[in-house]
């Protein structure tokens, strides 16, 4: 759904901001819903591509920091990598659009956490994503 900026309010709504200093600082903000597990972004001017349409660099990073925190979460905290990542391309997001994730777990093994979420503005699918993340384990001593 495309939200009038003017008057939405993510935190009236349960979203809260994804606190982070690295590359999603430069794409986002990215919000997280704790009740549900889903994360969502406000496409913007920044995310547009050379059509004046959501990019899909944007949904690629945006799948893959929401199905990488949940991996995280699943591997009781053990930080985790993305190994491999697909997504398929089914719509375009449009600029001021709500766009939003509900990362699921798929399996979770010993070393692997197999992930997958689709993409939506509302009840429009803009692209399905499925990828695998190694749990890194720490060293001993």
């Amino acid at each position: 759904m495309t939200i009038d900026t003017s008057s939405f309010d993510p935190a009236s709504e349960g979203w809260s901001p994804v606190e982070d200093k690295g590359f999603i600082a430069h794409v986002g903000p990215l919000h997280l819903r704790a009740a549900d597990g889903a994360y969502a972004f406000q496409a913007d001017q920044k995310h547009a591509n050379l059509i004046g349409v959501v990019h899909g660099g944007m949904l690629m990073s945006f799948a893959d920091r929401a199905l990488g925190e949940t991996a995280m979460r699943a591997a009781d905290g053990a930080n985790c990598v993305t190994i491999q990542l697909e997504m398929k391309f089914i719509d375009v997001g449009r600029l001021g659009d709500w766009i939003e994730i509900r990362p699921q777990v798929v399996k979770r093994t010993g070393s692997l956490v197999f992930m997958r979420g689709d993409v939506r503005e509302g009840t429009r699918l803009l692209a399905s994503a499925d990828g695998v993340w190694k749990i890194l384990r720490r060293r001993p001593g």
